[in-house]
Order: structure tokens, then sequence, then C-alpha cells
């Protein structure tokens, strides 16, 4: 009897265990994991406020580097792009809460594929395309970044790296303001925002 009372209870855990980490997976707006090298548009929930994300010239990088901005266009969905998680799992499927490098696949920006970085400048942190590939660690920490859930369905961008043990990173969730030019820039803002991921 005490045999079957230790079974149930370790065949419950891992039904458990599996249960959870089955739901951590990152979901697309078709109900289907994201997976690491496949592309995807990231479009904003709420209507009326800008389309997918796309690369352009703005006030501050004109040129080259572009910086990482929303669609002003609702209805246009941006570059794709593709998530690259520090720990690729055998699958490739891509988890909540998980180190990884946004890359648009397909697009060299001044001789270098184009993955996104934060930068700092004149006091805002926003996103630019000047990132590099992998290597985690002190050198490439404005290149990780998180999706987390946000709301029911709905996920949110974070960055919040925990790629080097001796680092103590600022963290903020990633946010769209227009700028000056009439750009909408990703920044590391207090109000996230709202996305969803569609197959490319």
């Amino acid at each position: 009897m005490k045999i079957l009372f230790f079974v149930s209870i370790i065949v419950f855990s891992m039904l458990s265990l599996s249960s959870a980490q089955s739901s951590s997976a990152v979901l697309d707006v078709d109900r289907n994991f994201l997976r690491s090298g496949t592309s995807y548009y990231i479009l904003p929930v709420i209507r009326g406020r800008g389309g997918g994300i796309t690369l352009a010239p703005t006030i501050i990088n004109r040129t080259c580097p572009l910086d990482v901005v929303q669609e002003n266009n609702e209805v246009r969905n941006g570059l794709p792009l593709t998530f690259i998680p520090v720990n690729a799992s055998k699958d490739g499927t891509i988890r909540e809460s998980t180190d990884l490098n946004f890359q648009f696949p397909g697009v060299t920006i001044c001789g270098q594929p184009a993955i996104w970085r934060v930068e700092v400048m004149n006091g805002q942190r926003f996103m630019s395309s000047r990132g590099t590939l992998g290597n985690p660690g002190v050198q490439t920490l404005f290149n990780w970044f998180r999706i987390e859930k946000y709301g029911g369905n709905s996920y949110k961008l974070v960055y919040c790296p925990s790629v080097c043990n001796t680092c103590s990173p600022f963290c903020g969730d990633i946010g769209s303001v227009i700028a000056t030019d009439g750009r909408r820039r990703l920044v590391l803002n207090k109000e996230p925002l709202t996305v969803m991921f569609k197959k490319a």
C-alpha cells in the first residue's frame, strides 16, 4: 500500500512538472509553440497604436546602425524576427523568461547581422540593431532579452539578462514612444508594449 502511495506521488509530480514546462512555452497567435530558427512577426495586441516591429533610421542613428521601431501604420507587420535562446532545448521551443537574442534574419546593417541591443544616450535606453549573437557574458550583456507573459494570452518584451553572474544590469519592460521625428521607437519604458507573435 505504501509503495503504491509513493508511486502515485512520483507520477503526479512528474505530470505536474511536465504541465508546468508546457505552460511556460511561448505561444504564437495560432497557439503553437514558438521555435528557435523559425521567423515571427512581433505585433501589438492593442489596435491603433502602431504596427509590427521593424528597423528605421532615427534622429539618434540616421544611417548606421538602424534602430528598432514600430511601424507607424498598424496594418503593416514589420520585419520577421528569430529568437535564439542562450541554452537551446532539443526541440527548439522558446520558453518564457529565457535569455534570448532577437535577430532580423537575412538583414545586414553596416556589414553585420541585425541583432537587438540596448543603447544608452542622453539618459534614454533604446533598442538598436548593432548587437552580437551568442557569447553570453559581460561583453554581450546588452544583447539579451526575454519574453514574459502579460495578461491573458499576451506577452511583453523585457530586458533583464542573467547571462553574467557578476553583473547587476538594470531591468525594464520594453515599450514604444513616439519620438520627435514621428517614429515609434522601442525604449525601456514603465509601460510595456503588449505583443503577440505571428509566424512569418
